[in-house]
């Protein structure tokens, strides 16, 4: 078989340069859809596949790079975690969808719950908000099902779920677009290898209307990365300030 015209770059394992001089044996074993990755390689945004009429072309700009970076975690990587190292706790191995704002395992990360412990901020004392002493009377604490942000005002909070990072995994967190995209915006810091406790959230509300967050639902998606190695100082080595972190918590210094 000829080459491939326009193919997706291939790393050449003695140089490690890169190189459009591929085989289509050398890309593809036969007429299988998966793309050919050399032993101690993966492929880093994989082409598009057309198949043509007797054979594979690949398109776009797929890349093979060496193994030992860092990656995304599958679904069933996280299950697997949670399930024999208690990564998270409660674990919900699906999708709940029905008549709530989704949580649990999904494809490449897990949509944790926010508990119905909240602490809404006021700006009745006209205080500033100072985050190296930060006055705790700012917060009206409440308990329940819905709790109502007030506009253009945040309320802290904290997740149903208690995460356990084990020491080569890094986390980073994105809201649920059902919030975002009424203006409901969740903030959360990375977990840090080796961290461990209940998260606290930032549920900030950019709308000038009351905004309703659901206790026990969905509120934002955590994703979970392998570095390429273990780091020197993990999160529970340097006894970070928040470690095992109960309730919602205040800044610290």
């Amino acid at each position: 078989m000829g080459k491939v015209p326009e193919g997706p770059p291939a790393l050449n394992r003695t140089s490690h340069s890169l190189s459009r001089e591929v085989t289509d044996e050398a890309v593809f074993a036969g007429k299988a859809s998966r793309p050919y990755v050399p032993e101690g390689f993966r492929l880093c945004f994989p082409p598009i596949v057309h198949h043509g009429a007797d054979r594979l072309v690949p398109f776009g700009t797929g890349h093979l790079l060496p193994s030992r970076l860092m990656g995304l975690c599958s679904d069933r990587w996280i299950t697997r975690m949670a399930r024999d190292h208690a990564m998270i706790e409660p674990f919900e191995d699906r999708q709940v969808r029905e008549g709530v704002i989704s949580y649990g395992v999904s494809s490449y990360g897990y949509d944790m719950r926010v508990a119905r412990e909240f602490k809404i901020f006021t700006n009745v004392l006209s205080s500033i908000v100072d985050p190296k002493a930060f006055d705790p009377k700012s917060f009206v604490e409440f308990e329940g099902d819905v709790c109502i942000v007030p506009p253009n005002s945040f309320a802290l909070a904290r997740s149903v779920e208690y995460f356990r990072i084990p020491r080569n995994v890094l986390t980073l967190t994105v809201g649920k677009s059902t919030y975002a995209r009424c203006g409901i915006i969740t903030n959360v810091t990375p977990f840090e290898p080796e961290w461990e406790g209940y998260v606290t959230l930032e549920i900030s509300n950019t709308t000038p209307l009351p905004a309703k967050i659901y206790a026990n639902e969905g509120i934002a998606q955590v994703v979970f990365f392998t570095g390429d190695e273990p780091p020197e100082v993990s999160y529970g080595d340097k006894k970070g300030k928040y470690q095992g972190q109960r309730g919602v918590t205040l800044p610290r210094i």
